[in-house]
């Protein structure tokens, strides 16, 4: 059988037909499709796990800073919170955000990433398979797995969609990101594929209309805190699919509400930093600092 990646609700269909999880299923079409074996493609997504690893370690440095200056270290005081155990939301959560902030940071900094699916949301999956390999001991076998059913959700939101913040806003990038997340940690909890799509429902709902406003035109301010918050989106998504509750709107339904709302958006808030937090009186001073009183729109 080869798969469309049309639908979240034809992969599921797949699935449950098969009998098998969703990422083996991504897995084995793709092989196919591609022309090379399962394993050899098991191991490239092995390494790109190895990446997130390595950016997640990184972004964790107290001293590592944005080549603007603007942001990092954030990440090096959510852990040492975390670690104090005093979190309101629970150690596993915290070193979750800790985790997204790390790539972002790193990314900002100019570090390797893997764009998941873009730069821009690069710290919300690592931090979600992250989180269940280092604090649940979930396999590294299930976890490179899980990256498989990711892409296949990404892979969807982009036929039917976009995942790009100058096409629909940050609920594109880091929305789609928190559903392709939610997905994986259901999986990673041992839920159906019905459950992933639940999760994929919830997850992009709850982000549906965030636009896309960097300050000075930088993937930095809000974007890396809004990989924190995709991925507390993530875990609630994935914990309300796994206790059996279900969307009142379906996944597919929800990407296509996402498309004409991003549609719908003016072009000041899809990555032009010409509104919202990028227009208010310090996201323009903090412009001036990088770039000089230089207009966004002149510079290079």
């Amino acid at each position: 059988m080869q798969l469309s990646y049309a639908t979240i609700a034809g992969l599921v269909q797949a699935a449950q037909q098969e009998g098998v999880p969703l990422s083996h299923l991504v897995l084995a079409d793709q092989a196919q499709q591609m022309e090379r074996s399962p394993q050899e493609l098991w191991e490239q997504m092995d390494q790109s796990l190895a990446v997130m690893e390595d950016s997640a370690r990184q972004g964790m440095r107290p001293d590592i800073r944005s080549t603007s200056g603007l942001t990092g270290g954030d990440a090096a005081k959510m852990e040492h919170y975390a670690l104090q155990g005093k979190p309101l939301s629970g150690g596993l959560f915290a070193r979750a955000l800790a985790r997204a902030l790390a790539v972002s940071e790193y990314n900002a900094s100019m570090g390797r990433i893997v764009a998941a699916p873009t730069a821009g949301s690069c710290g919300i999956l690592p931090a979600a398979v992250l989180t269940m390999l280092q604090d649940r001991d979930i396999s590294r076998e299930a976890c490179v797995y899980s990256l498989f059913t990711a892409a296949a959700v990404g892979m969807v939101i982009a036929q039917n969609a976009c995942i790009a913040g100058a096409q629909g806003g940050c609920q594109a990038e880091c929305g789609s990101a928190s559903a392709m997340a939610a997905a994986a940690l259901v999986e990673l909890a041992g839920g159906t594929p019905d459950m992933c799509a639940q999760a994929v429902a919830i997850a992009l709902k709850n982000i549906l209309g965030l636009v896309c406003d960097p300050v000075a035109g930088l993937v930095e301010i809000p974007c890396i805190k809004r990989n924190a918050s995709g991925v507390a989106g993530a875990f609630t998504a994935a914990d309300m699919a796994l206790a059996g509750i279900k969307s009142a709107i379906p996944a597919d339904e929800v990407i296509l509400a996402m498309k004409r709302v991003g549609d719908a958006m003016p072009a000041a808030l899809r990555e032009t930093a010409e509104g919202g937090l990028a227009a208010t009186p310090t996201g323009r001073r903090l412009h001036r600092q990088v770039f000089g009183e230089q207009p966004l729109e002149q510079r290079d």
